[in-house]
């Protein structure tokens, strides 16, 4: 069935004259066959030209065709008079005209199919080797280019990883670890280096297909599914390990040159290249000129490196398949080559020059050699026999056990039982324990185990990310990633494997262990077994290596680009830029590294150095895709479902196993590496919301700790100070903006954080939330921004409510989840609250101190906090608490805590206390010094007595204003509520309450913005009751005392008294002026009251 409109149908419908009346998207079948019967069309004849190139962008979905109104031109008065012969009244428009839409699909079609490589030939050429371009470069692709990113598996995916895997170990190193380790070690090496990969690879198709992945390929991945710290630390590790491995190649390539390809005619300077000394210096020249021709190549620019790519492609082909041609050829014509040995069990391998490369003519017994009728001293006789330490000539000038061998005896003379068991040995050793002569035998050069060889295998199985690399150019990468990565990783191990068993069984156990050729006149033993000639394996080598290298070189600048691009770590800012396209300034620096790796000369070296960088970023990778696996986050559903959770953490485990087993110190150097750079990371504030599973795994982790902690009080032992601090947020009305009034109490939240609990700063905006949304979220920056500044780890928390003491309460209650909820309340002593104009007003200051009690919560008010220093200024003096009540020990744990901040670490602690005449001072003090020295708190004890004298006139003074002011209140009669939601017609009715007719107003003090006359004074007198009088008495003594004793110390700390407990603004004022009274005079103070239950213990 078709949903196209014939014509008998469009001529039901009303004409569309306008373009208004068209719906949004125009969706239409173009599938079947029998719709293009009924809509035959003649191909040939041309469009109109309004309609010309109007349906050249479609989307298409499965059946359908989405059209969009973009696509889709206007039918307006101006085409019709344009055209007049081209309409008439039954026209319609080209969404309902079929047969054009039909015509335009199939022309989008066949455009789209002449930008795609039709032969094979045609796509070889095109193939660019795995290089990932950067996004400058990205942005400059046409949209030709952009239509033409359909490569498949085995172009996309498939030969650039194999590329990438094959390397110059393959060439010149395998050999020797199956001589070394024997057939089963290196059959084990292989084996564990290519699960380590395949489980890696695995990982990473289920990472990569749950999502595009633009370039960056491994580090995009990582960084996005570990967070920015994991993800920069792993990246720059990356960078660090591909620009070893171009290192590696170009060492490789010139040992190739100078070893095998002209090793005299290569030589510079001294006797003999053979002699490692002499051999890394000339690496080091060759190796910096090779990395300058190299560096100017990348420079020229990406399209002429992906221009060279085929080249090392078909190189590395053509030298697999030579390898294996020559295999097939040794079973019935093995290679024209022997080698000489001398004696059995073992049998020493004699150097090719020593018998002046003509190993059949002078490798015999005999002391004399004759040639063309001359005769002198045979060279084995000579270089052997000449030592008093040769127990292998007898007297009679024979050397015994003398002896020529097939190097490559070929399948048909199966050497595979010989090459069965490891032979590994030290310097200068030609066996375990026994030493050799290496003027004239090959030895050992370096000490080798099972471990160091992993190292050194390691590089052969890498570059696995290739595939990866290039999704923006597959067709499909959710499926050609997984199937072209993991088949280039089997592919690759069956060679590796056949490989190994068949080098070991077409040749000398002697020759494998020879591990620079030098008994076969410096060739290459895979070379001398490929067919047709040595010269297709070290060209062949030669140029994969340099291939190799060069894609190195261009891929690892972009990727130090792309960690830059992200802004990660701030001293790599500069390399973020590019000049006509190419990252000049990462590749200056690539270059500089590079040579840094040549100038240590040595391939199994860098082999060990980067195969440490690699495994690190393959761990992370496993580590990623499990930790995505076992969160089982909604936003984890990869395309690709052969996957585990066990794979990807086994995966992991053989990283980190590897590593140690090949190198231990390069392991912890490359671990140290990257927690330099993660904590680096961390600390610069990687603020990057990436979603990645570290975060997820921190959800995690918090609601299983939050399951955990129970909502009852916790242990005193556990017991700390979860802060929920008040922050007053000033609104300017002229600049439409906030400020924080006091932004010394965030130093003070940093001061206490030795005690490690968490710590909320709040604030309250007065109105309704529809009105105050707006303002929510810059309040709540504003107060992250003080956080931060402060050093403060907290939280930031914004609520609109109608009423400051209804927002303040709602909080109390509400803040926090589960056991993990405040149980301290910070709020700054209101300064100016007989004015009654700020946000915390007396009445709001008292009812937030009774929700706290009720709530069980500790309160600190900090008065004249403006006055507290910051966390620049070390004070030095004393920490003075005043405790006059227990109240379960928080006046000595916010002093110890205090004290262990850098800012009070200097001072000293004083306990003072109160004590009347008839206790024994004595025995207080004694108690106390001992209770403190069980609380492990350091000190000095004080007992202060205070004897009952008579009412100072001061505090008569202040009670006697206390008192008129509370009989004013009175006399206003009006209600609580009135009087907290009004506090300006409250102080204006104070004031006009005194006004009387021919009475003078006299303004004795500004601060109370009231006065009274004489009469009233007199009337107000006789009602103070002596409770009040004696109470104020008290305060105003205990105040006396405090200045008079710590006048010159740096804080002081005193118990809030309790509350009144019937609230009223008429008692709030009560209390106000009591606690005035109590602290008048102190600089700076720290009021607090305890939550009702002991926060510090004596017992362990």
């Amino acid at each position: 069935m078709t949903t196209s409109i014939d014509n008998r149908d469009q001529e039901q419908q009303p004409p569309l004259s306008n373009s208004s009346d068209r719906s949004s998207y125009h969706v239409t079948f173009n599938d079947d066959q029998r719709q293009q019967r009924n809509n035959s069309i003649n191909l040939d004849e041309p469009l109109p030209s309004s309609r010309h190139g109007s349906l050249s962008s479609v989307e298409k979905s499965g059946r359908f065709i989405v059209i969009k109104p973009a696509d889709v031109p206007d039918i307006n008065e101006n085409d019709a008079m344009e055209s007049p012969h081209e309409h008439n009244e039954n026209e319609r428009t080209p969404l309902q005209t079929k047969s054009n839409v039909s015509l335009k699909f199939n022309e989008s079609i066949f455009e789209e199919d002449d930008h795609r490589p039709r032969t094979v030939l045609d796509q070889l050429y095109n193939y660019t080797g795995g290089i990932v371009p950067n996004a400058a470069e990205a942005e400059k692709q046409s949209t030709a280019q952009q239509n033409s990113a359909n490569l498949g598996t085995i172009l996309g995916v498939y030969l650039p990883c194999v590329q990438n895997i094959f390397g110059v170990i393959v060439f010149i190193r395998l050999f020797w670890l199956i001589g070394i380790a024997g057939i089963l070690q290196t059959l084990l090496i292989v084996f564990i280096c290519s699960t380590c990969t395949l489980l890696t690879a695995i990982s990473m198709a289920a990472i990569a297909t749950n999502g595009i992945v633009p370039a960056g390929g491994a580090y995009f991945m990582i960084s996005r599914s570990l967070g920015p710290e994991f993800g920069g630390a792993v990246g720059i590790l990356f960078y660090l390990g591909n620009t070893f491995a171009a290192s590696m190649y170009i060492v490789g390539a010139v040992e190739i040159v100078v070893k095998y390809m002209c090793p005299e005619k290569c030589r510079l300077f001294g006797d003999d290249v053979e002699i490692p000394f002499v051999a890394f210096n000339h690496y080091r020249i060759y190796g910096t000129i090779l990395l300058l021709i190299i560096g100017a190549c990348v420079l020229i620019g990406i399209k002429f490196v992906t221009k060279i790519a085929p080249i090392s492609l078909c190189a590395v082909l053509l030298s697999i398949l030579a390898i294996y041609i020559g295999v097939i050829k040794s079973s019935f014509s093995p290679p024209d080559l022997v080698i000489c040995l001398v004696g059995s069990n073992p049998s020493h391998l004699i150097k090719s020059n020593i018998l002046h490369n003509d190993v059949e003519l002078y490798c015999h017994p005999n002391k004399w050699c004759t040639r063309n009728n001359e005769t002198f001293v045979c060279p084995l006789y000579s270089a052997m026999c000449n030592k008093s330490t040769n127990t292998f000539c007898s007297p009679n000038g024979i050397i015994e056990h003398v002896r020529t061998v097939p190097a490559v005896p070929g399948l048909k003379d199966w050497q595979l039982s010989e090459n069965l068991f490891s032979h590994y040995r030290r310097e200068g050793e030609i066996e375990r324990e026994i030493k050799g002569d290496s003027s004239y035998e090959v030895v050992a050069q370096e000490i080798t185990t099972f471990l160091i060889l992993v190292g050194i295998y390691f590089p052969s199985v890498t570059g696995i990310m290739a595939g990866s690399n290039r999704s923006g150019d597959l067709r499909d990468p959710s499926r050609s990633i997984p199937r072209g990565t993991i088949a280039a990783i089997i592919t690759t191990s069956i060679i590796y494997l056949s490989n190994v068993i068949f080098l070991a069984a077409c040749t000398q156990s002697e020759l494998l262990r020879d591990k620079f050729g030098d008994s076969i006149n410096k060739q290459l033993v895979v070379a001398v077994l490929a067919w047709p000639n040595k010269w297709v394996i070290m060209i062949g080598a030669f140029c994969s290596t340099v291939g190799a290298g060069l894609q190195t070189l261009t891929g690892a600048p972009r990727l130090l680009q792309a960690v830059a691009k992200d802004d990660l770590i701030p001293i790599l800012r500069p390399f973020a830029k590019s000049y006509r396209g190419e990252p000049v300034p990462a590749l200056f620096l690539t270059l500089l590294i590079c040579e840094c790796g040549i100038l240590i000369a040595d391939v199994d070296k860098l082999t060990a150095l980067l195969s440490m960088f690699f495994l690190l970023c393959y761990g992370f990778v496993n580590l990623a895709c499990a930790l995505q696996t076992v969160l089982k986050a909604p936003s984890w559903r990869p395309r690709f479902r052969f996957y585990h959770w066990s794979l990807s953490f086994a995966g992991v485990c053989l990283c980190i196993s590897i590593m140690f087993i090949a190198s231990w110190y390069f392991a912890l150097v490359a671990m140290l590496i990257a927690i330099v750079i993660y904590k680096f990371i961390e600390y610069k504030g990687a603020e990057k919301e990436w979603g990645d599973g570290i975060r997820g795994l921190s959800m995690s982790a918090a609601r299983y700790a939050l399951f955990r902690v129970d909502e009852s009080q916790p242990h005193t032992k556990n017991w700390r100070p979860q802060l929920l601090a008040f922050v007053n947020a000033h609104r300017n009305d002229d600049e439409e903006t906030y400020v924080i009034r006091h932004p010394k109490v965030f130093n003070f939240l940093y001061q206490l954080k030795a005690g490690r609990g968490f710590v909320v700063a709040a604030s309250i905006l007065e109105g309704d939330y529809l009105d105050k949304q707006q303002y929510i979220e810059p309040v709540r920056a504003l107060l992250k921004a003080g956080l931060a500044q402060a050093k403060v780890q907290g939280f930031a928390e914004v609520l609109a409510a109608k009423d400051a003491e209804d927002g303040i309460s709602a909080l109390i209650q509400t803040e926090g989840l589960g056991g993990l909820r405040p149980n301290t309340i910070v709020l700054c002593w209101p300064i100016h609250w007989k004015k009654d104009f700020d946000n915390y007003t007396a009445d709001a200051f008292i009812r937030t101190i009774a929700i706290a009690e009720a709530r069980r919560c500790a309160v600190i008010v900090p008065k004249n906090i403006d006055n507290f220093p910051d966390h620049k200024q070390i004070q030095e003096g004393s920490i003075d608490i005043w405790w006059i009540i227990h109240d379960g020990g928080l006046l000595f744990l916010i002093a110890f805590l205090l004290k262990r901040n850098k800012v009070w670490s200097r001072c000293r602690i004083r306990l003072f206390t109160v004590a009347q005449l008839e206790d024994n001072s004595v025995e207080m003090k004694k108690d106390l010094e001992q209770y403190m020295y069980q609380l492990r708190i350091e000190a000095e004890v004080n007992v202060v007595e205070m004897e009952d004298q008579e009412i100072s006139a001061y505090a008569y003074e202040r009670t006697l204003k206390l008192a008129e002011r509370v009989k004013l209140l009175k006399d206003l009669k009006l209600p609580d509520k009135e009087l907290q939601l009004q506090p300006q017609i409250f102080m204006d009715s104070i004031i006009h309450s005194q006004q009387r007719p021919g009475g003078g107003l006299e303004e004795s003090n500004d601060q109370y913005h009231y006065t009274f006359t004489p009469n009233q004074l007199e009337n107000l007198k006789t009602s103070i009751t002596e409770s009040s009088m004696r109470k104020m008495h008290s305060a105003v003594r205990l105040n006396q005392q405090i200045r008079e004793r710590s006048h010159d110390a740096k804080l002081v700390l005193i118990n809030l008294p309790s509350p009144p407990v019937k609230h009223t603004s008429l008692t709030a004022y009560s209390y106000m002026e009591y606690v005035d009274a109590l602290t008048e005079g102190l600089d700076r103070l720290l009021l607090m009251r305890g939550s009702g239950r002991e926060v510090i213990t004596i017992f362990s």
